[in-house]
């Protein structure tokens, strides 16, 4: 089974190593809630999904909001567990990483991200 990874198109900078599509009713109710963490370089792609909550999460997310073109509309940072929620009108997608990985990978509002599959 290929494997799909993150990628700024502007300059091919991988922002996850490992993606997880989450694209039915199941998958995006469920999201990241009952894990103990999200790995270092993986990314939870929600679509299509407009907002997040953090309810009976154990840890804290970036929440990168991209449209139907992959361009970041928005970028949340550290959302923390139980408490938080994030939202961005227009989003196609959320993107969930990691809490610091969006400013690591310097994710920004404008950037144009893809899914990239790897063999």
């Amino acid at each position: 089974m290929a494997e799909t990874r993150l990628v700024r198109a502007r300059d091919g900078a991988v922002v996850a190593t490992r993606v997880e599509v989450a694209d039915t009713f199941v998958k995006r109710f469920f999201g990241l809630m009952g894990r103990a963490s999200l790995a270092p370089g993986a990314a939870l792609w929600l679509e299509p999904c407009a907002d997040i909550h953090m309810m009976f999460m154990r840890f804290s997310i970036d929440v990168v909001f991209v449209d139907a073109q992959g361009v970041v509309l928005k970028v949340a940072s550290e959302v923390r567990p139980w408490l938080g929620v994030a939202w961005c009108s227009g989003a196609r997608a959320a993107i969930e990483l990691e809490a610091g990985a969006a400013a690591r990978a310097g994710v920004a509002q404008g950037d144009k991200l893809a899914r990239e599959v790897i063999s």
